[in-house]
């Protein structure tokens, strides 16, 4: 098949990289992809999918907000396009209306599929309903709330709104030994554990909440070692917090970093704990490809994809107590950490790798076009 991907945005967000991924697993799977981006992005965004193994890469303006010489510029590109594909598959609401715009203007209209990676409801007004109920011929979701969202406002027929959670690369993910200067850099010293949280510093990925689960955790003597990888605005708070609660010797904040396979592997126990849902979630797949030993808020794709205790620990969202229990427990088990560890590389192998994504969409879109 001939696909054409779409992507509006301005940095990486996990809307890009599943985008990304998807083009790059189907086209691994001997289909012409081509993964259409924001114009001025090459080094937030089209870089960063050249990297993952994108070749056919398109740029459209892709503006924001109504924007009628540009808008209209990109639907003319469009039309074009429509003439040698076969499958549209749009990630935000910029380019689903344009290329519905497009279709509706085409001699020869093509599937249009939509993927939702937010947890905010769709208004269903009466452009909404248009919009998913006659121009988007699937609706593919990156969790089953998010589905419940659409069939409870009336905007999809239950049939034509799947889910489809997301991926990790499972080669690239695969569990390795930790390498000693990696380790080093994350604040790893000797034997000591370390626990990590990978993810930009803003306040709801939870890290302060992390804070307070170590601060707790050091009164009764338990030290282990914490890595924040990432950056972001709350960095200088984060930093101020650890230091009002004296733990500068337990907490390494390592800024952004490349080499996230690397680190995963360093970590003896890895942390996912958001205040609300973030959709797709797509660190948790990595760190289960990963072989590490995670502990998860129960929101989002988590609690629909995890068992308790069996993939992971799994903790109320926002709970501190209950984070440092599940703490105190996984770095006191190595076994349990091993076991938890193993499971999890192996729910992604057999459900979440980009494999499995791309042969979800493969039939997908094939049942989308004509024999």
């Amino acid at each position: 098949m001939r696909i054409l991907q779409l992507l509006s945005c301005r940095g990486w967000s996990s809307d890009a990289y599943w985008a990304a991924r998807a083009t790059q697993e189907l086209t691994g799977r001997g289909h012409t992809v081509t993964l259409g981006c924001r114009a001025g992005t090459e080094a937030r965004v089209i870089s960063r999918a050249r990297a993952m193994g994108v070749e056919r890469i398109a740029t459209f303006a892709f503006a924001g907000g109504a924007d009628p010489l540009a808008d209209a510029s990109d639907v003319r590109r469009l039309l074009g396009w429509l003439r040698g594909i076969d499958v549209v598959h749009v990630h935000r609401g910029k380019e689903h209306w344009l290329a519905a715009v497009a279709n509706r203007l085409a001699s020869r209209p093509r599937p249009l599929v939509r993927t939702r990676h937010i947890a905010q409801a769709v208004r269903p007004h009466p452009a909404n309903r248009w919009l998913y109920r006659q121009a988007t011929a699937l609706t593919v979701t990156v969790t089953e709330a998010i589905r419940g969202q659409y069939i409870a406002a009336g905007l999809i027929a239950p049939a034509r709104v799947v889910t489809l959670p997301g991926a990790a690369d499972a080669e690239a993910y695969r569990p390795q030994a930790p390498t000693d200067g990696v380790r080093a850099r994350l604040g790893g010293v000797g034997g000591a554990p370390l626990v990590g949280v990978v993810s930009g510093l803003r306040v709801m990925k939870g890290h302060r909440l992390v804070i307070e689960a170590a601060a707790g955790l050091a009164s009764r003597g338990l030290r282990p070692r914490v890595a924040f990888v990432g950056a972001g605005s709350q960095e200088a708070a984060l930093r101020a917090e650890v230091t009002r609660r004296g733990l500068e010797a337990q907490f390494t904040l390592a800024g952004f970093v490349d080499e996230l396979p690397e680190v995963m592997g360093a970590l003896d126990v890895a942390l996912y704990v958001p205040l609300e849902s973030e959709g797709m979630s797509r660190v948790v797949f990595e760190y289960l490809a990963a072989g590490r030993a995670l502990i998860a808020s129960r929101v989002g794709v988590v609690s629909e994809i995890l068992t308790d205790g069996v993939h992971a620990l799994l903790v109320p969202a926002g709970d501190a107590g209950a984070l440092a229990w599940a703490l105190e427990r996984l770095l006191g088990d190595a076994e349990l950490r091993r076991r938890l560890g193993e499971a999890g590389r192996c729910l992604v192998l057999e459900r979440y790798s980009g494999a499995r994504l791309a042969e979800a969409l493969e039939a997908r879109y094939a049942s989308l076009t004509p024999a």
